[in-house]
């Protein structure tokens, strides 16, 4: 098991620990998920993401190793932004992670895996694993950047998906525009002696902290994909609605399968569903159509906070479309369901 550095400051909160990804890291805080979740949809919330990988490549060659390696295009930005991209398998086209690169410095990449998945990228595309000299934390909300802005204003300033090394509490760190939630916000990535120094300015300004439920309802509403659940093994881009990180004009890993994928059709697509009330279905839950036949199943649901129903993500036949009438096998329960158009939750400027 693998501790954040922020482990301590979290206890001292009374947060409830979980493993996650191999790491124990905090559910939620005394408040509950609800309130943190809706604290971050009105007002400004953190999250230690430290949990994240962070895999740096540099050197002259670093360019045409990402570029060659990643579906997205690089060309398509430059040094201080950021680009969210897909690692696929060689052979089935199946998303082996998707991925941040923050473009730092000219020949410096900070590649961010998920929790899970660093051994596996570093292995892909090589690189050196930082993931234990520096924490993360997530700043995501309506008011995120005005409460950083109290202590912090060039941090507070660097603009959605772009990276800026900024010095926070007079300490060096990359703070990017980015995030999980749907909402506005930055990620703040800082030297591990110094984490707490940065969470404790974020707690005096205001920010609440917040926990992996509460990351995950957000996440959901946004209908942003979670590894392991939209993306994985045996799930391609295509199938996620991702085709707009897929860059046809290059090469990348993973390539001619995707191609031929692209060629024949997909054999299934992720859609949204909306669920009256508050029991959810979870993933692996059998959606079926207006006829009773099986069509797909959940990868991911909840109850939405905002929404006050559940919604949910799933895997179901290119048939099924926006507007149609669906069930959800819960334990022998069927709930009725609608296909909507995604996000649940419109995510904000």
């Amino acid at each position: 098991m693998k501790f954040s550095p922020l482990d301590a400051a979290h206890r001292s909160l009374d947060a409830k620990m979980v493993p996650f990804g191999g790491w124990d890291m905090p559910l939620n805080y005394p408040s509950g998920t609800l309130a943190e979740h809706t604290a971050c949809r009105t007002n400004a919330v953190m999250f230690d993401v430290s949990h994240l990988g962070t895999v740096r490549v540099e050197g002259p060659n670093a360019f045409s190793l990402l570029q060659k390696s990643l579906t997205n295009n690089l060309s398509k930005i430059s040094v201080g932004r950021a680009q969210y991209t897909h690692l696929l398998d060689e052979n089935d086209a199946s998303v082996l992670d998707d991925i941040i690169v923050w473009w730092v410095d000219d020949d410096v990449f900070d590649v961010m895996p998920n929790a899970s998945n660093t051994d596996r990228v570093v292995s892909a595309i090589g690189g050196v694993d930082t993931t234990s000299t520096r924490a993360v934390i997530a700043v995501q909300g309506p008011h995120a950047r005005a409460k950083v802005s109290t202590f912090c204003t060039e941090a507070a300033d660097v603009p959605r998906f772009a990276v800026r090394r900024v010095q926070v509490c007079g300490v060096q760190c990359v703070v990017a525009g980015t995030g999980y939630t749907g909402e506005d916000g930055i990620e703040i990535a800082v030297p591990v002696e110094h984490a707490e120094r940065v969470w404790s300015a974020l707690l005096d300004a205001g920010v609440q902290p917040a926990g992996l439920g509460a990351r995950d309802t957000l996440r959901l509403e946004a209908a942003l994909p979670l590894h392991g659940h939209e993306l994985g093994e045996g799930i391609t881009p295509l199938q996620a609605g991702l085709e707009w990180v897929v860059a046809w004009d290059k090469e990348f890993r993973g390539r001619a399968p995707l191609a031929a994928e692209k060629d024949r059709g997909v054999s299934r697509h992720l859609v949204g569903i909306s669920i009256d009330g508050r029991r959810p279905a979870r993933d692996g839950s059998a959606v079926l159509s207006a006829s009773g036949e099986v069509v797909g199943a959940v990868s991911s649901g909840n109850f939405s906070p905002t929404l006050g129903h559940c919604v949910a993500l799933a895997f179901v036949s290119p048939s099924i479309v926006v507007g149609d009438a669906v069930s959800l096998d819960v334990r022998g329960i069927l709930l009725p369901g609608v296909v909507v158009k995604t996000p649940f939750v419109a995510k904000k400027k």
